[in-house]
């Protein structure tokens, strides 16, 4: 990733506001993730060691394709990983909208569609970038 301070600042704010929302879940979704034992999702702590793990995989994953392989394999690895982070972001959409789900807080649920658009964000960003550079 470029060494860009205000990218790199979005990042953080977005992953910290991502945690937050998603380890404040109203009275029926703390029982949820009681029951479907979602420990990672419990405290602040642990929900923002999970988002930043997620958000760190995903800019390693494309650093590694950036570096690794040609422009024109590059180019369809990011259009790929963007389609499964939009696919992504389908799943938790029409999860998210049944009755159980829907009842468990809009902070929650905020939080639960911010990973994966943050997601798409980023592989969009070395999409773009990989697609308007000149090739190596």
């Amino acid at each position: 990733m470029n060494k860009n301070l205000t990218s790199a600042l979005l990042l953080v704010v977005l992953g910290i506001t991502d945690a937050y929302l998603l380890s404040h879940p109203n009275l029926i979704g703390k029982l949820g993730i009681l029951i479907y034992k979602h420990d990672y999702l419990k405290t602040f702590p642990r929900a923002l060691i999970t988002v930043s793990l997620v958000i760190g995989v995903s800019i390693a994953l494309c650093e590694i394709i950036k570096r690794g392989t040609k422009h024109r394999t590059a180019i369809g690895l990011f259009m790929a990983l963007m389609v499964a982070g939009l696919g992504l972001f389908i799943y938790v959409y029409t999860t998210f909208s049944s009755i159980s789900y829907s009842m468990t807080g809009k902070s929650f649920i905020y939080g639960a569609h911010l990973l994966p658009v943050i997601m798409i964000g980023i592989f969009g960003r070395y999409f773009v970038t990989t697609l308007f550079n000149p090739q190596k």
